[in-house]
C-alpha cells in the first residue's frame, strides 16, 4: 500500500487545508472522504472558486429558481447559493473544529473583493456573513491592504474569525499580526473572551516568483555583460517566494515570543498561523510540490489545490525544513539589489498586491454577469 505522504507531513504541525469547494463535492461524499480519510483539515474559497463552482453547473438551478420566486436581487441569489455550501462544509469539518479545540476544521469565505479598499464596508459585510452564515467555524477572508487591515482589527474584536489574505511582503504579513493582536487586546480591554478566535495569515507564493522570473527572462533577454553577470540572475530563480516565506516564519516567531503576545496567550489567545497561498507551480520547470515540500514546519497551514493534494499525496518528500537555509534566503532577498540584478521587491509586492484584487474581481464580476443570464433564462416569461 503507497504511502499517503499527507498524513506525514501533519506529524510536523502543519495542516493541509483545500483551496476548493462546490456543491459537487459536498453532496456526493468527496469532501468528508477527504476530512475523514486524506487529513484535509479545513477549505478556503474564493470568488474564482464559487465561479467555476456555479457558472454553466445545473446543479444550482433550483436554488437559483427559489430565489426568482421568492425575488431576491442577483447578488443576494449568489449569497444563497454560496453560504449554503459553506454552512454545509463548516458542518462536515466541524467534528475537526471541535476534536482541535478551534485549532483547524474552518472553511473561508471572502468578502466581495470590489470593496477591498472600503474599510467600514468590508467590516459591515464580515460581520454580516458571520451572522448569516452562523457558524463558529467559519473564517472570513479580509485582503490585506491598507483598508483591510483596519477593518481586520474591528473584525477581531467582535469575535469574527478571520482569513487576512493577499499578502505578499514580510512588512504586510507583520501589519497583519498587528492587526490581529491590536483586535485581541481591544477585546479583552473590553472584558470579552479571547480564547475562542481564530485568525491566520494568507502569505502568498507562486505568484512572487511568477512575477521575479518574468522579470529575470526579459532581462537575460535583452542580454547581459557575462557568464558571472547571467549566473547571478539564475541564482534567484524560482527561489524568491520560498526565501520570503522562511523570512515571514522567522518574524512570526518573533512575535510569539514577545511579552506582549504572551500577555494575551495567558487569557487563552490562539497563535494566528501563518498559512501557505498560491501553492500550485506555475512554471512547468520546477517540481509540482515545491511550495509544500520547502515549507513543511509546526504552526503553520498549506491550502492546496485538488491537483496539488493528490500530488503531494503521491510524492511529496516530507522533512521539516521550513528553518533551514535561513541565512541564505536573508542573503537571497538582500541579493535582488545587487546592480547585476536589480529587482525591487517592494515594487513587486506592490504590483501582486493589485493584480491579486484583480484577480478577484474579474471571476467575481464574471460569476455575477453569469447568474445574471441564468436567471433571465430560468425566470418564468
Amino acid at each position: 500500500m503507497t504511502t499517503n505522504h499527507l498524513l506525514e507531513i501533519q506529524q510536523y504541525g502543519q495542516s493541509i487545508w483545500m483551496d476548493n469547494l462546490n456543491r459537487g463535492i459536498i453532496q456526493s461524499g468527496e469532501l468528508k472522504n477527504l476530512v475523514e480519510n486524506q487529513s484535509i483539515s479545513g477549505i478556503t474559497s474564493n470568488p474564482a472558486i464559487f465561479e467555476k463552482a456555479i457558472a454553466n453547473n445545473a446543479m444550482y438551478d433550483d436554488d437559483i429558481q427559489a430565489g426568482i420566486r421568492t425575488g431576491l436581487p442577483t447578488y443576494k441569489i449568489y449569497e444563497s447559493l454560496v453560504f449554503a455550501d459553506i454552512r454545509n462544509a463548516c458542518d462536515i469539518l466541524r467534528p475537526i473544529y471541535e476534536s482541535s479545540h478551534g485549532l483547524d476544521g474552518y472553511v473561508s469565505i471572502e468578502v466581495p473583493p470590489t470593496i477591498a479598499h472600503n474599510t467600514e464596508a468590508s467590516v459591515a459585510e464580515a460581520r454580516r456573513y458571520f451572522q448569516e452564515i452562523g457558524r463558529e467555524n467559519l473564517m472570513v477572508k479580509i485582503p490585506g491592504t491598507a483598508a483591510g487591515l483596519p477593518a481586520v482589527k474591528q473584525a477581531i474584536s467582535e469575535g469574527i474569525n478571520i482569513n487576512i489574505t493577499l499578502l505578499f511582503s514580510v512588512d504586510s504579513y507583520n501589519k497583519a499580526a498587528e492587526a490581529y493582536i491590536s483586535g485581541l487586546e481591544k477585546r479583552s480591554a473590553q472584558g470579552q473572551d479571547i480564547s475562542k478566535i481564530a485568525s491566520v495569515a494568507s502569505f502568498f507564493l507562486s505568484r512572487i516568483d511568477t512575477n521575479v522570473d518574468t522579470k529575470i527572462e526579459a532581462k537575460l533577454k535583452r542580454g547581459v555583460d557575462d557568464i558571472a553577470h547571467e549566473a547571478k540572475l539564475q541564482a534567484v530563480r524560482g527561489k524568491v517566494a520560498i526565501a520570503n516565506a522562511k523570512i515571514a516564519y522567522q518574524e512570526y516567531k518573533k512575535i510569539v515570543h514577545s511579552q506582549r503576545w504572551q500577555a494575551l496567550a495567558a487569557k487563552g489567545a490562539k497563535v494566528q498561523r501563518l498559512l501557505w497561498a498560491s501553492t500550485s507551480t506555475k512554471d512547468p520547470k520546477y517540481t509540482d510540490v515545491m511550495y509544500v515540500d520547502e515549507l513543511i514546519g509546526p504552526d503553520t497551514v498549506n491550502t492546496l489545490t485538488p491537483e496539488t493534494i493528490a500530488a503531494c499525496a503521491h510524492h511529496c518528500n516530507v522533512a521539516s525544513r521550513l528553518e533551514t537555509g535561513i541565512d541564505q534566503a536573508y542573503q537571497l532577498i538582500e541579493s535582488l539589489k545587487d546592480p547585476d540584478i536589480d529587482i525591487n521587491l517592494n515594487i513587486v509586492m506592490e504590483e501582486l498586491l493589485v493584480e491579486g484584487i484583480d484577480k478577484f474581481i474579474k471571476p467575481y464580476q464574471s460569476l455575477m454577469n453569469s447568474l445574471e443570464n441564468k436567471v433571465k433564462l430560468l425566470s418564468p416569461v
